[in-house]
């Protein structure tokens, strides 16, 4: 069995980071291994920032947003030099394998090393929801609700004034919170990356949205739409546009990424740190620990890593019916 094993958060912030760091120093310590956090991602590999964690380290942490260890992005690591780098440092530690807690860019991080010959496990982690191997990440519920917060309150206002809100949340590249957003939240309209809708199109939808007497409406846009929020707000704000209600924006940025993670990232957090460590301390290493079907999942990190998972065509379905 490894000995002294390493955990490190990468890539963008999640809710719930923090607890999947509690269950792998919990677990590592259980199971009689030494386990160290490594600051700052992948720049503390290469760095060698190593900082010792026992349990009592990581108490009073689990409610906690955000990442106690750190991230960052490190585009040296990408370089074969870079990760030889990360690998003689993790040696001179003494360091014998790592979980790494991240998204898709972090995964591919944790297949080099494994091809590498270094011993890594990856935990699904990212509020974009985008991975391959499991149903759902890492900080997707708590980010949601946030989202959902947000779009009730603009609602109850947009009612008020007979306005529609364009309320662009996060997703880059990957149009799920939006998607799910959209639904959970009565949208009016849903734009994403995978399925953009020119100026043109939304007017059109909130104009028969209107005609149907809706005197108020919400538009949920992913930020990598390439009509994106802002587009669309001054291309529904020009006299021309003769749009029946008074759009407003409003751009959540960040706020999606903070606050206390709710339950259901808590658990699952836990739930996935705790297997992948497992898994590692008992030798067997080169996986994903996700969720699939409400069942811990394990996938090769070589099917996981440079790809990325397409939105459910359940959901695209549903967000169609629900947006007549």
């Amino acid at each position: 069995m490894l000995k002294r094993i390493a955990v490190l958060t990468s890539g963008g912030d999640a809710p719930g980071m923090n607890a999947a760091i509690r269950a792998v120093v919990r677990t590592g310590t259980v199971r009689g291994a030494e386990v160290f956090g490594v600051r700052q991602g992948y720049s503390g590999l290469l760095l060698g920032d190593f900082l010792p964690l026992t349990p009592r380290d990581v108490g009073g942490i689990i409610e906690r947003g955000g990442t106690m260890l750190g991230s960052a992005r490190c585009l040296e690591f990408k370089t074969d030099a870079g990760r030889r780098k990360a690998l003689t440092g993790l040696a001179s530690a003494g360091i014998e394998g790592l979980i790494v807690i991240g998204g898709n860019g972090s995964q591919t991080g944790t297949h080099s090393l494994c091809e590498l010959g270094f011993p890594a496990n990856g935990v699904a982690s990212t509020i974009d929801n985008d991975l391959l191997g499991t149903d759902i990440t890492i900080g997707v519920d708590t980010a949601l609700n946030v989202i959902l917060e947000a779009m009730d309150r603009l609602r109850t206002s947009a009612q008020s004034h007979r306005r529609c809100s364009i309320v662009e949340v996060m997703g880059r590249d990957c149009g799920f919170l939006a998607l799910t957003a959209g639904i959970a939240g009565g949208a009016e309209v849903i734009v994403t990356p995978e399925f953009d809708l020119t100026p043109e199109q939304v007017r059109e939808r909130i104009a028969q949205s209107y005609a149907r007497g809706k005197q108020h409406g919400v538009i949920v846009v992913a930020e990598g739409a390439k009509n994106n929020a802002q587009r669309l707000y001054e291309a529904l704000s020009a006299p021309h546009a003769s749009l029946p209600l008074e759009p407003r924006l409003t751009i959540l940025g960040h706020v999606q990424r903070g606050g206390d993670p709710t339950a259901a990232d808590r658990l699952l957090a836990t739930r996935l740190a705790a297997d992948a460590t497992d898994l590692l301390l008992s030798g067997t290493h080169g996986y994903l620990v996700g969720l699939k079907n409400g069942q811990l999942a394990r996938t090769p990190i070589a099917e996981v890593a440079g790809r990325t998972k397409p939105l459910p065509d359940e959901l695209i379905r549903l967000a169609e019916v629900m947006q007549t």
